[in-house]
């Protein structure tokens, strides 16, 4: 009953603080869609992680520790990669054209054609995997851990994990509908606050039942690498080449991650708040992977687990007391929430503006436009709500599949297209725009040639070639049209203080490969 009580209280303070200071008058589509561009650092860098943050990784991530180590940390730590250039490269560029979505970047750069592609990619991609994968595994981590909480919902598993899915949706796209960004924000911030909790109070309490931290090298040794061989199945130490280039799409060109960054007061609060959420990034690698870790040396060889998904389930069920749990639970569903809510303001964004305002009705009125932006949650609620129940019915129907790498793939045939644009974009001097137009679309096919020829090749390799080759025929073709940019034109700092952090962080990510290689 404690831990149903500090769930119930959770809902409500999410409710009152995402509708506080809502007033009735008709707000701008700045208002509405970027905060009046009026966010400072601490907001963007906490909002931007908690979106970042999903169920799949306290599950999926810390089954992968509990199977691999260190080296799943590789996923979370190489953030700062990516969070170091939109900060550095792309944010600059955004912010000084005053654009509201990525997309009147890449038209001013390639025309409307390349654009028009770029945006409505991305509105299919997050209207139905981003949304539906968000939506699917905050429900069934939900229920994973906390079923027996939850079966006042329905006795059926299925219609139980359906119901969540459903209401949780439901609850996110109202709060989001009502306030726009500044509702995602604020409730970003306390959803963080959650997550950070529930995160430190696992960490700890696997630590403890270890033996302490020094245990993690006494016991499990083997885990505590970050590479792992060139030819391991699942996370070869060269998967970071691909994962660098893709790491440009999810934190340079991604609109639910860049948005915050948009709407930064200025590019001083972009800069540190970005460089701010780079930092957490490297706690949430240790909330995320040390108790997988921590398990694996509790339990030994001895009693593994069948299935090492269930490595935070067990973590939860086992060592935590009741009134904490519910804290863990409250966790699971900001994962979930504050990752939809920032989809579905996205999804507004590029809609209203690239689209309806773009093409079907150029003369629209600011209430107009966020009104187009406000149908638009409400219509992908419903797809991705479909594609949620989608997964549900897959995941039952074949336990053990393991769909997350598959939707990783399916992302990857758009992703990859997207970094040679936003690439282009920013480093050539001029591209060319037909050119530019058929390297994206050409990266499908790279994808579909090169698993036939490399069927083993592990997918982040594969993706690393695919934006490679793409990219480098873009490049040469537009030679002629000025080459590359400068290092001086592409590589700008509000200060010379934020220069040097930059390159701090930089160098505190080649320390840690370097100390736990």
């Amino acid at each position: 009953m404690i831990d149903l009580i500090i769930v119930a209280t959770y809902f409500l303070v999410v409710f009152v603080v995402a509708i506080s200071g809502k007033s009735a008058r008709e707000v701008t589509a700045e208002e509405y869609f970027l905060s009046s561009r009026n966010l400072r650092w601490p907001s963007i860098a906490l909002s931007t992680i908690a979106t970042n943050i999903q169920g799949y990784q306290f599950l999926g991530m810390m089954g992968s520790a509990y199977l691999y180590g260190l080296a799943q940390a590789s996923l979370e730590i190489n953030a700062m990669q990516g969070i170091l250039m939109a900060a550095f490269i792309f944010v600059p560029l955004y912010l000084k054209d005053r654009v509201i979505t990525i997309t009147q970047f890449i038209e001013k750069r390639m025309g409307r054609k390349v654009a028009l592609a770029y945006s409505l990619a991305n509105v299919l991609m997050f209207s139905t995997i981003t949304l539906g994968a968000a939506l699917f595994w905050g429900a069934y981590a939900a229920d994973l851990v906390f079923g027996e909480y939850l079966t006042f919902i329905h006795e059926d598993r299925i219609l139980r994990i359906a119901i969540l899915l459903i209401s949780l949706g439901v609850f996110s796209a109202i709060y989001t509908y009502m306030g726009g960004l500044s509702a995602v924000v604020k409730t970003d911030v306390i959803q963080f606050g959650i997550l950070f909790t529930g995160g430190i109070v696992v960490l700890l309490v696997s630590i403890h039942h270890l033996g302490g931290w020094g245990q993690l090298y006494e016991k499990t040794p083997q885990l505590m690498h970050l590479h792992l061989p060139a030819d391991h199945p699942k996370l070869p130490w060269t998967h970071v080449f691909g994962l660098f280039l893709l790491n440009i799409n999810y934190w340079c060109a991604n609109q639910t991650v860049m948005q915050r960054s948009l709407a930064a007061r200025s590019l001083r609060e972009a800069q540190v708040g970005l460089m701010v959420g780079g930092l957490i990034k490297y706690v949430m690698a240790v909330l995320i992977v040390v108790p997988g870790i921590a398990l694996f040396g509790i339990l030994g060889d001895t009693s593994p687990l069948a299935d090492p998904d269930m490595a935070f389930p067990y973590i939860v069920s086992t060592y935590l007391p009741v009134g904490i749990k519910g804290i863990i639970l409250c966790a699971l569903f900001a994962s979930l929430m504050s990752t939809v809510d920032s989809t579905f303001n996205s999804l507004a964004t590029l809609w209203s503006i690239d689209i309806y305002k773009g093409y079907l009705r150029k003369d629209a009125s600011e209430s107009q436009i966020v009104q187009a932006g406000r149908k638009t949650i409400l219509v992908t609620l419903l797809t991705g709500i479909l594609m949620g129940l989608v997964l549900l019915y897959v995941k039952f129907e074949n336990p053990q599949a393991a769909f997350t790498h598959t939707l990783n793939e399916l992302r990857y045939y758009i992703n990859c297209g997207i970094v040679v644009l936003i690439c282009a974009a920013a480093f050539l001097v001029a591209p060319r725009r037909k050119l530019a137009l058929a390297a994206f679309l050409s990266t499908i096919p790279f994808h579909l040639i090169i698993i036939q020829i490399f069927p083993d090749m592990n997918y982040f390799v594969r993706a690393m070639w695919v934006i490679l080759i793409a990219f480098t025929l873009l490049a040469l073709g537009s030679l002629n049209n000025g080459g590359w940019k400068s290092l001086r034109d592409i590589v700008q700092a509000e200060t010379k203080d934020i220069r040097l952090i930059g390159f701090g962080l930089a160098a505190s990510l080649a320390v840690l490969h370097i100390i736990f290689h």
